[in-house]
């Protein structure tokens, strides 16, 4: 009885966040607003009165929904537009979010008087962007390759030092070596992401010489090597969030059999992700304690969006020829989302002084700056005379499924004593709705002409529309077995 209620309130849920991404894209807002909505409607204040406090499990569902969320991120991640912008995507996420995570302790330390602690806590865990919030956006405004590379990369790279930073933090309350922890963090960051790199080119390797049988299991084996690649790098004591988005950006970007059908399933999973993560995170919150903290989450917030962010962005893109439009924009679109929210249940589990107060900062940072941000992005970019340099749109080719089309395809081979052989194209005489759009002959394969003639052995590709498929079935039988001729004999083909 409880499991059938459960299926049901899950179900509504999620149909609930779908309908959501249709209004949230409309608005130009992420839709991790609805989402978090949706968590807090039906929370502990809600009608549903769904009372669920438990930090840890909240900490480890969240960081599992994040690897999903960065696998999906690599896989659909087009190598070519970001590897431009790779080495100043790095550097901003690296010296950047170092630079942020001073400012903005600084100015927390000073302004809402939080001890070193959870003021350093605090602008570590809203130094990172957030990889779903920048794709949701920013892969619809028509921004230079350069620069939408550049937030891309940035997104999926900085979740990785920020992790380190806050878990030392939350484990030792003593003030830790800047020495040791620097070269802990170039240890981690390296060798996660050449572990990453190995475990995406070999199991790149691998998926292009197995024959899988069925063609779903390829983009579970895809999806499959980039979490594993997060467990093996943790254990390993690297950065597994580096290693996962590295080896799902090698997977994405291979020559692999069926990567439509791969990318899709990564699609689908990411979304599952983030509307599991952001309904939970809504849960977590508790509305009571949100309106004492909108002063501390306003200033803060002010200080990480026009202090924090574009001093960080301006410093460690030096070098690295961006103008200065792209780094006002690049200051701007520095979107927070999930990943803060769920770094900041790290303290929480761990129990430091502070930790509730400051989850619902940074839960009230985030609802509140990505209603800011989120809209006027385009509206920024125009200010800042930000256009794509695109000279043609890349085709976005995509396999789509026939059942959406109305439509069927068929395949059709011709057996060694039919008489379709020596019969052209023309002559079969298909119903409208209906074509012969691939001929595979030999192991090669053509678009036929209507004057190609067939011949036994061949293997046909046809096309036809659900009200004409038993037609152009019957048809095709007809003549294998009388010939062109067919109708002639009465042949129906049935």
């Amino acid at each position: 009885m409880h499991l059938d209620i459960w299926l049901l309130l899950g179900a509504v849920l999620v149909l609930s966040a779908i309908v959501a991404v249709r209004l949230s894209h409309q608005a130009g807002l992420p839709t991790l607003l609805a989402y978090m909505g949706l968590g807090l409607l039906v929370g502990e204040s809600g009608p549903l009165h769904i009372n669920f406090d438990n930090a840890e499990l909240a900490e480890t569902l969240g960081l599992a929904a994040l690897v999903l969320i960065l696998a999906e991120g690599g896989v659909t991640t087009n190598w070519r537009q970001v590897r431009p912008s790779v080495p100043a995507a790095l550097s901003v996420s690296t010296i950047g979010t170092l630079i942020s995570i001073l400012v903005v302790a600084l100015a927390a330390m000073w302004l809402i008087d939080l001890d070193w602690r959870p003021a350093f806590l605090l602008a570590a865990v809203l130094a990172p962007t957030d990889a779903a919030a920048v794709f949701s956006v920013l892969r619809r405004l028509p921004l230079p390759a350069r620069l939408s590379g550049l937030l891309e990369a940035e997104s999926g790279f900085n979740d990785a030092p920020v992790v380190i930073i806050v878990v030392t933090l939350s484990a030792h309350a003593s003030v830790p070596n800047p020495a040791e922890l620097l070269a802990v963090m170039v240890y981690e960051l390296i060798a996660g992401g050449v572990i990453g790199l190995i475990i995406g080119w070999l199991g790149a390797q691998a998926l292009r010489r197995i024959a899988l049988p069925a063609s779903g299991l390829y983009p579970i084996a895809v999806l499959s090597l980039s979490v594993g690649s997060y467990g093996a790098a943790t254990l390993l004591h690297s950065s597994g969030f580096l290693a996962v988005y590295v080896s799902a950006l090698v997977l994405g970007n291979a020559r692999l059999p069926h990567r439509p059908a791969t990318r899709g399933f990564a699609e689908g999973i990411g979304w599952l992700a983030q509307i599991g993560l952001f309904v939970m995170l809504g849960l977590l919150a508790s509305p009571g304690d949100l309106p004492g903290q909108i002063a501390p989450a306003l200033v803060i917030g002010f200080v990480l969006l026009l202090i924090a962010r574009p001093v960080s962005v301006f410093l460690s893109t030096i070098g690295f020829r961006l103008s200065w439009g792209e780094k006002v924009f690049a200051s701007w679109a520095g979107l927070r989302g999930a990943v803060p929210i769920v770094l900041a249940t790290i303290p929480m589990v761990q129990d430091v002084p502070d930790a509730d107060r400051l989850f619902s900062i940074v839960f009230t940072i985030v609802v509140v700056f990505t209603l800011l941000q989120g809209p006027t992005l385009p509206l920024v970019a125009r200010w800042c005379g930000l256009k794509s340099d695109e000279q043609t749109r890349e085709l976005d080719v995509e396999a789509a499924p026939l059942e959406e089309l109305h439509a069927d395809l068929l395949e059709v081979r011709i057996p060694p004593d039919s008489r379709l052989g020596g019969v052209e194209i023309f002559e079969l005489r298909l119903p409208a709705g209906a074509s012969v759009t691939l001929v595979v002959r030999n192991g090669a394969s053509f678009v036929p002409e209507p004057t190609t003639r067939l011949e036994a052995g061949d293997t046909l590709l046809v096309v036809t529309t659900d009200t004409v498929r038993d037609t152009t079935e019957r048809r095709l039988r007809a003549v294998s077995r009388q010939g062109r001729l067919a109708g002639w004999f009465g042949e129906t083909g049935v």
